[in-house]
């Protein structure tokens, strides 16, 4: 088995009466995009915090590289890079400015810091716009800018904590295309977000965590079968309910639900083909408007697991900064 680049175990973090993680167990393998889910408030944010050196768990073991993130913060910041949800750019300045004096703060000498620089902003399309104050870039732009400033000691370990909220979806593709070339040269990428499609879109696994615990893991494709994919049947009229949905329930197994003249069934262990579907219900005499089959998306895995839309609680989490 692969050993874990990013690790934790039993890790707990305590705001006064506020339990923000309650026994993280985590072990993330190298060179893929780890997604973290869950409602606000669950903990990604903390665990995220306390990974990258910001704060300190009250109990528990968090590992980066095989380095102790509370006994040795020192060397775990030369190994990581991040990139949190709001940019640390200073608009004033220019990108070149901005990604020198970055270096400079991460030791890199002012010679290192100008060609690391300089080489960051023609690998990710930045090299024209360099002179420019940021004051003058797109919202996709600044958020590019903000991840090459966490790529400066080119990290072994990066965390992106919600890299694109608020941003277009040619800006948003950007940055996947982006995090996508970091992983191909070897990072490893640990992204909180809340658009599930891009967590399903990158990741190549993916942990749910709530109430501060992982309740739930595996790759996207594991987590949709799970609760297997969703028919959806519209009878002509209720007449037809009963003798509809008991077809669906002979060919799937499970109990169908009905909302007016709609009718759902998840078909987890047994998914009959389409055909099928509508031989079946052709035969049984029900009159049917329309048939269709949905497979899960990780919103519904969210929800199944959850009980909660992915935005539905009110965050819990403070901020501590550590020295």
């Amino acid at each position: 088995m692969e050993e874990s680049i990013v690790s934790t175990k039993n890790l707990r973090k305590q705001y006064g009466s506020v339990t923000a993680l309650t026994g993280l167990d985590l072990a993330i393998p190298p060179n893929l995009v780890y997604g973290l889910l869950g409602p606000n408030g669950a903990g990604k944010s903390t665990a995220l915090r306390i990974l990258s050196t910001l704060t300190r768990p009250t109990d528990g073991q968090a590992i980066v590289d095989g380095l102790d993130v509370a006994r040795e913060p020192g060397k775990v910041r030369k190994v990581i890079g991040l990139a949190g949800q709001d940019a640390t750019l200073d608009d004033r300045l220019t990108a070149r400015e901005n990604l020198r004096i970055f270096g400079r703060l991460s030791r890199l000498g002012a010679r290192g810091a100008r060609q690391r620089a300089e080489e960051l902003l023609e690998r990710f399309g930045l090299a024209d716009a360099g002179n420019r104050p940021v004051k003058t870039y797109s919202g996709g732009m600044r958020r590019r800018l903000d991840l090459i400033a966490s790529l400066l000691r080119a990290p072994v370990v990066l965390f992106l904590d919600e890299p694109t909220t608020g941003l277009d979806v040619r800006s948003r593709m950007e940055i996947w295309d982006t995090i996508r070339e970091l992983v191909a040269d070897g990072t490893t990428v640990l992204l909180t977000s809340q658009y599930l499609e891009e967590v399903d879109q990158l990741a190549s696994a993916v942990g749910v965590i709530d109430h501060g615990r992982l309740i739930a893991e595996g790759s996207p494709a594991q987590l949709k079968s799970r609760i297997g994919s969703h028919i959806d049947v519209v009878v002509e009229s209720t007449d037809h309910l009963p003798i509809a949905m008991a077809v669906l329930e002979r060919l799937t197994g499970r109990r169908p639900e009905a909302d007016g003249s709609h009718i759902v069934v998840a078909a987890v262990d047994t998914v009959p083909t389409l055909p099928q579907i509508v031989r079946e219900l052709d035969a049984s005499g029900a009159v049917i408007r329309d048939v269709g089959i949905r497979e899960p998306s990780l919103d519904d895995v969210f929800l199944s697991l959850t009980g909660k839309a992915v935005d539905s609680a009110k965050p819990i989490e403070k901020q501590e900064v550590v020295a």
